[in-house]
């Protein structure tokens, strides 16, 4: 059996959540892989963001988001609304903003994305593909979309690929 893994990295804007397709990364990486028959895990370890599989939609927002992943947005913003200011939600308390600026040396305001962590939290930070003959198995619409649910700023965001199979 063979483990493959490797990383890439995504640019995340702000004052808004950012959702990009990553679908041609992974199959590129399969591809290297050599893996015919096995899954493929696609993973972030950033805890405001997450990987889900999604079809596309023949329209986007200004942003570039796809229409069905920005009523997703928007749905979920029903239930973990946009954090505006400190005290909307239990975190960030004023331990965690001091430790994030004296430590990590990070702008109060950026400590304002719970509702981030908790998108992230409903939707998962993984999915994983069955490959069959060398194909990812997506279905006939199928893409797999990386989402930042972090507004406060922009990022450069790392997606893990691990394939395994023969």
């Amino acid at each position: 059996m063979t483990i493959f893994n490797e990383k890439f990295q995504v640019e995340t804007g702000h004052s808004h959540v950012t959702v990009l397709d990553v679908t041609r990364q992974v199959r590129e990486i399969v591809a290297r892989s050599g893996v015919k028959n096995g899954n493929i895990l696609v993973y972030t370890g950033h805890t405001s963001c997450s990987v889900q599989i999604q079809e596309f939609s023949d329209g986007q927002t200004l942003w570039g988001t796809e229409l069905i992943m920005q009523d997703l947005i928007n749905c979920l913003a029903k239930i973990a609304p946009t954090c505006t200011n400190e005290n909307q939600y239990l975190h960030p308390n004023a331990a965690h903003v001091k430790g994030a600026v004296e430590e990590r040396n990070e702008a109060p305001e950026w400590c304002l994305n719970t509702d981030g962590h908790i998108r992230s939290i409903i939707m998962g930070r993984s999915v994983t593909i069955p490959i069959i003959d060398g194909e990812i198995q997506l279905g006939e619409f199928g893409l797999v979309y990386f989402a930042d649910w972090d507004q406060v700023r922009a990022r450069t965001r790392t997606v893990i690929v691990q394939v395994m199979g023969e």
